[in-house]
C-alpha cells in the first residue's frame, strides 16, 4: 500500500519504462509484433492474440541487469520504509 500511496510505484514504472527503452527491449517487442501480424495477415490479428504470443517472450527477454536495478529499487523502498 506504501508503495502507491508514496508515489513510487509510478516511479518505478517510469524507471522501467526508461531501461526497456534504453536496452532496445521495445523496439524489440515491436518487431516481434509486427512479423507476427505479417506471418498471420494484418486482419486476422486481434490485440489479444498478440499478448498472448508476445507476454511470454516479453517477460523472458528483460534483461538481467534491468531486473536487477529494478528489484533493488524495490528492497530500498521497503528497507526505508520498515523503520
Amino acid at each position: 500500500m506504501q508503495l502507491i500511496e508514496s508515489g513510487e510505484k509510478e516511479r518505478l514504472k517510469e524507471l522501467l519504462r526508461e531501461r526497456l527503452i534504453e536496452c532496445g527491449w521495445r523496439d524489440e517487442m515491436k518487431a516481434l509484433c509486427r512479423a507476427h501480424a505479417r506471418n498471420k495477415g494484418r486482419k486476422s490479428v486481434s490485440v489479444d492474440d498478440l499478448v498472448h504470443v508476445i507476454t511470454p517472450k516479453g517477460r523472458a527477454s528483460v534483461p538481467d541487469k534491468v531486473k536487477a536495478e529494478l528489484l533493488q529499487r524495490i528492497r530500498s523502498f521497503l528497507s526505508s520504509t520498515a523503520l
